[in-house]
């Protein structure tokens, strides 16, 4: 996949990439952001529903293969999993169908997101690194929160550790356009929702080993499938579909996608990490890219990071 042709979209990846070095430090082979996880495989099953909404391939078919990547928040490869840095968790999938031929769902244990464009998000961040240690009152932070609303709401709304990777719920932050066999078009976001239900701790994170969540992942996928149900939460005509900050009514209509089971750790973990660069653009027929500004900036972020992550050493 090649990078955009966008020189102004280019250099606010770039900055942004250095933002995180510059706060997380440089760690070669690892994500600036989400750097500790860990990769499952598995199969998709789509719902008997899911042909309303979209026609695409891994819809049409009995069932997908699927590589699935949970992790940590930051760029620290070594964060312990009971830090409260670590939150929100991520969870990337994989849609594998055909060899090069893929498509991708991104999410993250928060619904919603601080603010709604990539420049925001790049104040954000160096606002954020210049009050660790500012003696200013109010810090940059506060003054940038303080004229943002959407990003004090998302700094403010509690964000629990769960007590297993596989009993968090994940949230598809950005809007996708969802066309199906008829031509008709809906906007959606994805909600990812563990059978085994959401368990968050309690406040004893802290006596926790600092992996107990890789550990308890790795020792549960040996007993049984870690599953999960994918859902598509459907906006209404009036809905904004453009902004990550903005919330749609918990009334708004859950079509259920398809069932993920995983089965088992990818084989060569680490080296499998490095390679792979999730996509927050679906690019398959029957999904596309809502107008919201993050996606395009997502992806190159993406995409550049990954570069330079498979040119480090092993």
């Amino acid at each position: 996949m090649p990078l955009p042709s966008d020189e102004k979209l280019l250099a606010l990846a770039q900055d942004l990439l250095n933002q995180f070095d510059a706060i997380f430090g440089l760690h070669p082979g690892f994500r600036p952001a989400h750097a500790k996880g860990v990769m499952l495989s598995g199969t998709f099953t789509p719902s008997r529903e899911a042909a309303s909404l979209t026609r695409a391939p891994h819809i049409t078919r009995d069932s997908t293969p699927v590589t699935a990547r949970f992790s940590n928040s930051t760029g620290l490869p070594e964060i312990p999993d009971s830090e409260p840095n670590a939150n929100p968790r991520g969870l990337a999938i994989r849609f594998n169908l055909a060899e090069h031929v893929h498509t991708d769902i991104v999410s993250h244990s928060s619904d919603g997101f601080p603010t709604r464009t990539g420049q925001e998000f790049l104040e954000f961040l160096r606002a954020a690194a210049a009050s660790q240690a500012a003696k200013e009152s109010p810090s940059p932070i506060e003054k940038f929160l303080a004229s943002h609303p959407a990003a004090l709401q998302f700094v403010q709304t509690p964000k629990p550790s769960p007590s297993s990777f596989a009993n968090e719920a994940y949230f598809g932050v950005t809007a996708m356009r969802f066309t199906n066999k008829d031509g008709l078009s809906r906007f959606g976001r994805y909600r990812i929702v563990p059978e085994a239900g959401v368990s968050h701790l309690d406040g004893d994170a802290d006596a926790k080993e600092p992996n107990f969540l890789f550990d308890e992942l790795t020792s549960r996928i040996k007993g049984a499938p870690v599953n999960f149900q994918i859902l598509v939460q459907v906006a209404d005509s009036s809905d904004t579909v453009d902004d990550a900050t903005v919330h749609w009514p918990e009334r708004r209509p859950l079509i259920q996608f398809g069932r993920v089971s995983l089965t088992a750790l990818v084989p060569e973990n680490a080296h499998e990490q490095k390679k792979i660069i999730f996509d927050p653009i679906p690019r398959v027929d029957g999904i596309e890219a809502s107008n919201d500004p993050l996606l395009e900036l997502r992806a190159a972020i993406y995409l550049m990071s990954g570069r330079r992550r498979r040119q480090a050493p092993e």
